[in-house]
């Protein structure tokens, strides 16, 4: 692997980390506060790209505003979930709410397929086509085909810097909500102690939904982001980078908003840079996402940045 190969797969790793981070936040912020794993976020990433893609076909609503409307329709529909699908049980036993967010997860995917169909759909046309270009730096011309082309050099997707710049901005604006508003102050409070921040006058279960809503909104950031990426929807798209953006948040210590973000780049970097060095390993990849799993659940069940703590039994 030459030099221009290795920055080349850098910056796709970077790109491919971003939208794991973007997504495993959201994971990290529900079982920080609630101790819940919730596997519906990633059909909330799906819901997300259809309610994009149906703004801008259906609706004729300019992209960047129906991008704007989804994004906001994931946080209305993250905080709906809380209220019906989790709230009437915040006292049952764990198992309950983790059965009950699989339902939630299979409801989600269930009704996409109905309404949206299980069909595949492009969504190339939804976005600028300047996502698709390319940008080229060094290598050398020559002429192939009858045209001139440029050969080697470091190619770098536009759509791959996008998503860079727009994860920055939202990584800063979810630091800015936690630890310099009221809000996440109540965030930060709730996720210590529940009923103690209930006895200061705090409305629990509003900020619980907030949190849901907040991390729903970074889900469809990362959603769209995505199928800019890889521009096909269908109703099971949210399954496999809901997986890995749990993996990502395990790696990096779940409930650590941090360590989602440490855990989601490394695991992009590990898992591009794993296909770029092992070529003939690239059908292993989500394999190897899995045995990263287990084997932080076995060496270091708290993660790179979790905090070890007493579980009674």
């Amino acid at each position: 692997m030459n030099l221009f190969t290795f920055l080349q797969n850098l910056v796709n790793g970077l790109s491919l980390g971003s939208l794991y981070a973007l997504i495993a936040i959201g994971y990290s912020m529900v079982y920080g506060i609630l101790r819940l794993i919730n596997f519906a976020h990633g059909d909330v990433f799906m819901m997300a790209v259809y309610f994009a893609f149906f703004l801008v076909t259906l609706g004729k609503v300019p992209w960047l505003i129906s991008f704007t409307l989804a994004i906001l329709a994931a946080a209305l529909l993250g905080f709906a979930i809380d209220r019906v699908a989790y709230k009437p049980i915040r006292n049952a036993p764990r198992i309950s709410a983790l059965i009950t967010a699989i339902g939630v997860s299979f409801f989600l995917e269930s009704f996409a397929v109905v309404v949206f169909s299980g069909i595949p759909r492009s969504f190339r046309n939804i976005y600028p086509g300047f996502l698709n270009n390319m940008i080229i730096l060094g290598g050398h011309e020559e002429v192939k085909y009858g045209r001139n082309v440029i050969v080697g050099g470091l190619r770098i997707p536009v759509v791959s810097l996008v998503i860079l710049g727009v994860t920055a901005l939202a990584l800063v604006i979810l630091w800015w909500i936690v630890y310099k508003t009221k809000i996440g102050m109540a965030m930060r409070a709730v996720s210590v102690d529940i009923p103690t921040t209930s006895l200061m006058g705090v409305n629990v279960d509003m900020v619980i939904g907030f949190t849901f809503a907040l991390g729903s909104a970074l889900a469809a950031v990362g959603g769209l982001l995505w199928a800019t990426r890889y521009p096909q929807l269908w109703p099971y798209m949210g399954f496999m980078p809901g997986l890995k953006a749990f993996i990502a948040a395990v790696f990096g210590g779940i409930g650590s908003i941090q360590g989602a973000v440490v855990g989601g780049f490394l695991l992009g970097l590990t898992e591009i840079m794993l296909v770029g060095f092992f070529p003939k390993m690239a059908g292993y990849r989500d394999a190897f996402a899995f045995l990263i799993l287990i084997l932080i659940l076995s060496i270091k069940p708290e993660g790179l940045l979790g905090k070890k703590s007493a579980v009674k039994v």
